[in-house]
């Protein structure tokens, strides 16, 4: 035998609460969409930039290398530490280069000496002083 009037659950367990997860949700979503925005141009546009474009090495005791710095301040000094390395990737020879104040966009080759031979090289680090 089944009662005249529909099941009731909140006759039974009483009325529910009103959830306010969507709004904090909500917040929470356009707080971390405006951060994920603010961080992807703030580091897409570093203040220094550096690349290898090439390396050569002529001899047994320096490594040659060709690299390109972008500097958002040309009127700022710029340190790049330049590296070379042997067959088992242990260092050979490593430079501090100072790249005077000057022009924003610039492109260097630098003579790295080295204790043997190298195989390759690179720029490691750049940085405004």
């Amino acid at each position: 035998m089944q009662s005249p009037e529909p099941f009731n659950y909140e006759e039974r367990y009483g009325a529910s609460k009103a959830t306010r997860w969507p709004v904090i949700a909500l917040v929470v979503a356009i707080l971390g969409v405006s951060w994920l925005m603010w961080t992807a141009l703030y580091h897409s546009n570093p203040p220094l930039r550096s690349q290898l474009i090439s390396f050569t090495i002529p001899n047994d005791r320096e490594a040659s290398v060709r690299y390109s710095i972008e500097r958002s301040d040309g009127q700022r000094v710029v340190v790049c530490t330049l590296i070379a390395r042997d067959f088992d990737k242990s260092i050979v020879g490593q430079i501090d280069h100072e790249i005077p104040a000057g022009q924003s966009k610039v492109e260097l080759v630098t003579i790295v000496p080295t204790r043997s031979q190298a195989v390759n090289a690179d720029v490691s680090s750049c940085r405004l002083q």
